[in-house]
């Protein structure tokens, strides 16, 4: 039977903001391991996110689940910003609170991420022995690679409008913004049915989500490299979870990148796309993910 849990909901201060966050707490005693969970790429908690954290407190771990800053109804005053080294900056953050929490056991604090927010749990476990445990869900390992695939032919038309955006900002004009899934016209950053659904969804939800980003977002995203310092990860234990026909964090990148992290390790192969995790194949992706939290802090 599934351990017992209460949610909360609670604002964690960070770097000058306070992030909207979900607060699970199992119904045992003593100090508890702990979860950092936060969504990828504009995307939002209840997308799915709480699902994956019910599933993880049912077998006795804390998890403590985020609206990235700008998103939702966490805090951040230029909306729809992603800055990968902010986002990382807030999830160190964000370990360090959970670090001083009465309940929970900071030397048993383990991440999971998915997607922008996979490259981002690799990072910090790569940089932080806090971290005693990792798992990344389809995640990002190269932005300049993927940002390579995704532009094909219009590689430098896009870098000028970069460019251009970047002298406009600096003029005191406002920011560019690009759509994150098409709407009235205009193209999205995703394309495909899948993306679609998995976006619109976040409509549904009570956070004020906007389908769009700035255009900086995107820049710096052709720049992260998570994976780079995969290497580094060992001892921590490291659990990758690739989607066989991903092509918005390709597999082949992700394969390729396990390929040089150490052990302890464990990889995955789920079916079919990148959004297929959160929900044709939740089951698969969350059950390995608990059983490798569970292996490895409790």
């Amino acid at each position: 039977m599934p351990t017992p849990f209460t949610r909360q909901t609670l604002s964690i201060p960070v770097n000058g903001i306070e992030l909207d966050a979900w607060y699970y707490l199992p119904d045992v005693s003593g100090l508890l391991p702990v979860v950092l969970m936060s969504p990828g790429f504009a995307a939002l908690k209840g997308q799915a996110l709480d699902r994956f954290a019910a599933h993880f407190a049912g077998a006795g771990l804390a998890v403590l689940v985020y609206d990235q800053r700008n998103f939702g109804r966490s805090g951040g005053a230029l909306r729809g910003e992603i800055d990968p080294r902010q986002q990382l900056d807030d999830l160190r953050e964000v370990l360090t609170w959970a670090s001083l929490q009465p309940r929970l056991d900071a030397r048993r604090i383990g991440v999971w991420g998915s997607s922008y927010s996979g490259g981002h749990a690799l990072q910090l476990a790569a940089w932080d022995r806090r971290v005693r445990c990792v798992v990344a869900q389809v995640p990002t390992i190269s932005g300049y690679q993927s940002f390579l695939r995704r532009a094909g032919d219009r590689v430098h038309e896009v870098r000028a409008a970069f460019a251009r955006d970047r002298c406009a900002r600096q003029d005191g004009g406002a920011p560019g913004y690009r759509r994150v899934i098409a709407e009235a016209g205009e193209p999205g950053i995703y394309a495909g049915d899948d993306a679609e659904a998995f976006y619109t969804q976040a409509r549904a939800l009570d956070g004020g989500w906007d389908n769009r980003v700035t255009l900086r977002s995107s820049e710096l995203a052709s720049e992260y490299e998570p994976g780079l310092t995969i290497a580094r990860i060992s001892p921590t234990p490291l659990l990758m979870l690739v989607a066989e026909r991903d092509t918005v964090t390709p597999a082949d990148l992700a394969l390729a990148a396990y390929n040089q992290a150490g052990e302890p390790k464990r990889l995955v192969l789920l079916p079919d796309g990148h959004f297929d995790p959160y929900a044709r194949h939740f089951q698969q992706a969350a059950e390995a993910a608990r059983g490798w939290f569970v292996q490895h802090l409790c």
